[in-house]
């Protein structure tokens, strides 16, 4: 076995404390002794490369075209002929040629084509093996003269083909500014966020490192140093697109989560092939803060899950309460971790002819460390947020179809027809919004809000200018229905594991559901309710008094009943039941749906296990009461674009839960 040795410098420890951000210079050496990656490939010609030490910093700015050089201690018998491989963060190997190697004391290689700014992984490869020698976050600057004016802290150049973009905005998270005339932008930044992004503008993307559309840099030096970020745009026309909105993914490295996600990502990724020019954005949640530290799962591992999965599509993410690093102090210091290896909590960008803004409304103000403090936040937009959202919205004409994500809805349904309207109502502070307040900042803009949080699925239209869609969930309810009884994956109202689907054409666009594991068509779930009562009963849930509820409430529909559960529904679809041809009389139920029920509450309950994400009540089931328990029943549901499901019940027909199985 060959054994490289590397002399690693870390150059900056960054540390959140009360809302402030300490920068302390490192001098660590780490002699860390690292196993080739590769087997030896057996022609027996393998030559042992000299032990040696490489220093590899954590962090490299180049200018565009310049190499790369290490500094070696000791003498080495590394070879010219050798290469470089720089790996990106989605596997991809770039091999770079070494362009000399001086007195053993420094090594110095070329950049190949293709290579961006990002985080890379480094070997040395000989004889088709490779030596891992440590890793680095690269950015590559463009040649760029330029004196900063007085008091800016941060700058930069954005380019496309190599030119300047003029009019782009950039922002630090407080403030917004334009690129000039040759695409620089200089801001007089505090640094509060310690990162700075670009709002894509229209007919524009950026490069990814594997699915993180690189939009934005993290900062490392104090507001007196004026630091250099620089940003690459690439021209496009995505005036039509697909937007895939996946909400709460919750991956923690359990109840076979990662396997589930993966036969998820089957129907993605054939619904991004279908689409043409694709993009992702999640609602919150894609881990599960409780098992950080327990299951060692934290961003990085969800990043090699998404990057393994979900191919040919950029991810913007949204931050959910389960992203917050419960070990820490406050709302600012538990994004940290988010905020270095995802996302800002806040911020926007175009797509086409649509303006898109991602703000977190989960606000853990000053709750303190621990697990049994990690549901104390509360729920409303931070006065900062309100301030920059201001701002944003300053340079969008109203005219612009506008959609703002955020975790949590605004709202939530309280029954049938009625909705709980001080949902989020955290608000505590001047300049903090709750519902109303954060509704009436938006006056004169067409919004259209989407959120996840629930696990569930609602639209609601609060006014003529202002939707809310609740968007459900990826892992439906936790993953947990596919962990009790197999290829079941659904959500406590029923809902499919799914993702909303917005295709956009210039400013107009369109929206549907789709369940993974299931062909576009399918829209809805119709019950016999005779035969549902006699499979849902106390019987099934152990006769535990907990679980009476649910079969009290499906015994108690009347005999020859039909149920319907049409997850995506709003006020502009309609269903119809009817009866050898006859239509019956459909009436709009709050209940629970009893695929859940027998998926997951009912053994639960029957093994005498604690049930969490029990099954829940929820609007968007209808029912009818047919004349016989023979008869024929057709179910047409309409969705708000006019199309059209159906299905001929011939009854009795049988409840049975392998009907229900996903079809990977």
């Amino acid at each position: 076995m060959y054994y490289f040795y590397i002399f690693i410098w870390k150059d900056y420890l960054r540390m959140r404390t009360n809302h402030s951000l300490k920068l302390a210079m490192l001098a660590v050496i780490c002699f860390t002794m690292i196993a080739c990656e590769e087997k030896n490939n057996g022609n027996g010609n393998e030559e042992k490369i000299v032990t040696t030490y490489i220093s590899v910093p954590s962090a490299l700015e180049i200018e565009e075209g310049a190499n790369i050089t290490f500094l070696l201690s000791s003498k080495t018998n590394i070879k010219a002929s050798d290469q470089i491989i720089m790996r990106s963060a989605a596997n991809q190997d770039y091999i770079c040629p070494i362009v000399s190697i001086n007195d053993g004391k420094s090594l110095e290689f070329a950049l190949t084509d293709g290579i961006v700014s990002g985080n890379y992984k480094i070997y040395v490869q000989r004889d088709k093996l490779n030596y891992y020698i440590g890793a680095t976050d690269l950015t590559i600057l463009k040649a760029l003269v330029i004196e900063p004016e007085p008091g800016t802290s941060i700058y930069g150049i954005v380019t496309c083909d190599g030119n300047g973009v003029p009019g782009v905005l950039v922002s630090d998270g407080n403030d917004i500014v334009k690129t000039d005339a040759n695409g620089i932008y200089q801001l007089q930044s505090q640094k509060k966020w310690q990162y700075v992004f670009v709002i894509i503008p229209s007919g524009y993307e950026v490069p990814c490192q594997g699915v993180l559309p690189q939009f934005h840099a993290a900062l490392s030096q104090g507001a007196n140093v004026a630091e250099r970020k620089d940003f690459e745009l690439t021209k496009v026309d995505n005036d039509k697109f697909t937007l895939f909105v996946m909400g709460d993914m919750h991956l923690a490295k359990r109840n076979g989560d990662l396997a589930q996600f993966a036969d998820l990502a089957k129907t993605l990724n054939s619904s991004i092939t279908k689409a043409g020019r694709s993009y992702c954005l999640t609602l919150g949640d894609m881990t599960w803060d409780l098992y950080w530290y327990s299951n060692s799962y934290t961003f990085p591992q969800y990043l090699e899950t998404a990057n393994s999965n979900i191919h040919n599509a950029p991810v913007f993410h949204t931050m959910g309460n389960h992203d917050n690093d419960m070990n820490e102090v406050g709302d600012y210091n538990k994004s940290f971790r988010y905020t270095r290896d995802i996302a800002p909590t806040f911020y926007s960008f175009n797509l086409g002819k649509a303006h898109f803004i991602v703000l977190d409304n989960i606000d853990y103000n000053e709750v303190g460390a621990g697990s049994d403090l990690r549901s104390k936040y509360v729920l409303d937009y931070t006065a900062e947020q309100m301030a920059w959202l201001a701002k944003d919205l300053s340079f969008v004409d109203k005219g612009t179809p506008v959609f703002i994500t955020s975790h949590a809805p605004v709202s939530r349904p309280n029954g049938a027809a009625s909705y709980n309207d001080k949902y989020m109502s955290g608000a505590n502070s001047a300049g903090e919004a709750n519902m109303a307040d954060f509704i009436s900042s938006l006056s004169g803009y067409n919004v259209n809000f989407l959120s996840g949080h629930t696990h569930n699925l609602f639209h609601r239209k609060h006014n003529d200018k202002f939707s809310e869609h609740n968007e459900g969930a990826i892992c439906a309810c936790w993953w947990w229905t596919g962990h009790v009884t197999a290829g079941i994956h659904v959500s406590q109202d029923g809902t499919p594991g799914g993702y909303g689907v917005w295709q956009f054409n210039g400013k107009d666009f369109k929206y549907s559901f789709q369940a993974a594991g299931h062909d576009e068509k399918y829209q809805f779930r119709a019950y016999d309710m005779n035969e549902v009562k006699k499979v849902v009963t106390p019987e099934a849930g152990g006769n535990n008094s907990d679980f009476t509820p649910f079969a009290s409430a499906m015994s108690a529909y009347p005999t020859n009943s039909i149920l319907v559960n049409v997850w995506d529904y709003d006020d502009n679809w309609s269903v119809s039941i009817s009866e050898n041809g006859k239509e019956l009389s459909v009436t709009k139920d709050y209940t629970y749906d009893p695929v859940h029920i027998m998926s997951y509450t009912a053994p639960r309950y029957k093994a005498g296990s604690g049930v969490s994400f029990g099954t829940v009540k929820w609007p968007h089931f209808f029912s009818a009461k047919a004349s016989s328990p023979n008869s024929t029943v057709t179910v047409t549901v309409t969705d708000r674009n006019g199309n059209k499901y159906t299905e001929t019940m011939n009854r009795p027909k049988a409840f049975n839960l392998s009907d229900y199985k996903n079809q990977y």
